[in-house]
């Protein structure tokens, strides 16, 4: 089942938009569902910082106290 959706845009917009569609060859309804498709898609795929830091966290690297890092690194430069 389709669901219309009516959105405002400026003049300059629709220009832009029109002619976009255009070079595509599809009509601007058809474009714009394209580029809302690939949003939605990028915008899912885009990862939280929430999965940054479970990705940190499943590394299982060392860690301790900065300090006691720092100094550990600066032991095996020498």
């Amino acid at each position: 089942m389709s669901h219309r959706l009516q959105v405002l845009i400026p003049e300059e917009l629709d220009v832009r938009l029109r002619k976009a569609a255009q070079r595509s060859r599809v009509s601007k309804g058809k474009w714009v569902r394209s580029a809302l498709e690939d949003s939605l898609r990028r915008s899912s795929e885009s990862k939280s910082p929430l999965d940054a830091l479970a990705a940190l966290a499943s590394l299982d690297a060392p860690t301790a106290d900065i300090h006691q890092m720092v100094a550990e690194i600066e032991a095996g430069r020498q």
